[in-house]
């Protein structure tokens, strides 16, 4: 279900995920890429059908809005047009800090699914120097952050790196 483009034609940034289980944190990210003017792309299998009712509650109204692309595997992903040339890949087993990342309009997040992430052949196709963590700031063994509360925070560091001349 391809949704009405945005606020502009051309994304600031492009949110990606990979197989995602849980409609409310599609939901979420959905409209959080309606409102940011970023485009949201699928990859299937989705835990959910698109009609699915919590994935429309959560993204709320927004839903019309979002730039919406659906790929029915990785590799029609990577072939697509819309693909962005730079992706960086979210996990929790990055090299880099979010921090010290230069992002550029037009780049791509790539997030995991909520159950087991990216698997090892995506790992090894972006390497160190594209895999890049959240920082902790507490020190126990907690495993990671919400789907979407990782991405809104990635989201919102880039756009704040690629808009800064206008904030």
């Amino acid at each position: 279900m391809p949704g009405i483009p945005a606020m502009s034609s051309t994304p600031t940034l492009h949110i990606i995920l990979l197989e995602p289980q849980i409609p409310q944190n599609t939901g979420n990210i959905g409209r959080m890429c309606a409102f940011a003017n970023c485009r949201l792309h699928l990859i299937q299998p989705l835990g959910f059908e698109l009609s699915d009712r919590y994935l429309k509650r959560s993204g709320m109204d927004y839903w019309q809005s979002i730039d919406l692309h659906t790929h029915e595997t990785w590799a029609a992903f990577r072939s697509h047009p819309h693909t962005p040339e730079r992706i960086w890949l979210m996990t929790t087993h990055g090299s880099r800090s979010l921090w010290d990342c230069k992002f550029l309009p037009g780049d791509g997040l790539l997030f995991g699914n909520e159950g087991s992430g990216c698997p090892p052949s995506i790992h090894e196709e972006f390497g160190g120097d594209r895999r890049i963590r959240i920082p902790a700031f507490n020190p126990s063994p907690l495993r990671s952050l919400n789907l979407s509360t990782a991405a809104g925070i990635a989201t919102y560091e880039a756009l704040r790196q690629c808009n800064h001349a206008s904030l």
